[in-house]
């Protein structure tokens, strides 16, 4: 049986079971990739945040370790902290938390964080990506990402 059943794990736990993290870096994954061309958009040669796509695509194919995959998140991260215009910065946000999810399953609940703040001036666009991401959440996930902070 899954740590997440029907109840929602305590606020505190951030780490649930590798097969968790695994499912819920899949939906991450998916969202990431919608934000990538807000990145691209900006930084159409820096492949940091579709790097780390990549990693959490080869963590879940075994082939890459949770390490790796975090040293990819961080480096998304960094390409955020350069990136000028807030939908870039964000975009590059949510790939790192996205792959960052192999590691720690609580980074999944910043992913509709930095979704929001992708679309500043843009309501519509935001609570359309928004209400796409809710869609696909692995229900057994749903309180987890939205309800755990």
């Amino acid at each position: 049986m899954s740590a997440v059943s029907d109840v929602l794990p305590d606020d505190a736990d951030l780490t649930l079971s590798e097969q968790d993290r695994r499912e819920l870096v899949e939906w991450t994954i998916a969202c990431a990739e919608r934000m990538l061309p807000l990145f691209f958009d900006e930084r159409p040669h820096d492949a940091r945040p579709q790097d780390a796509l990549d990693a959490a695509r080869a963590f879940l194919r075994g082939e890459m370790s949770i390490d790796d995959v975090r040293e990819k998140a961080f480096a998304s991260h960094a390409a955020a902290r350069e990136a000028s215009d807030p939908s870039a910065l964000a975009a590059a946000r949510v790939c790192g938390q996205a792959a960052a999810v192999a590691h720690m399953a609580g980074h999944a609940r910043q992913v509709p964080r930095y979704t929001a703040k992708a679309f500043p001036g843009d309501r519509a666009r935001r609570d359309e990506e928004l209400a796409w991401q809710r869609m696909r959440v692995p229900g057994r996930f749903d309180r987890y990402v939205y309800e755990g902070d």
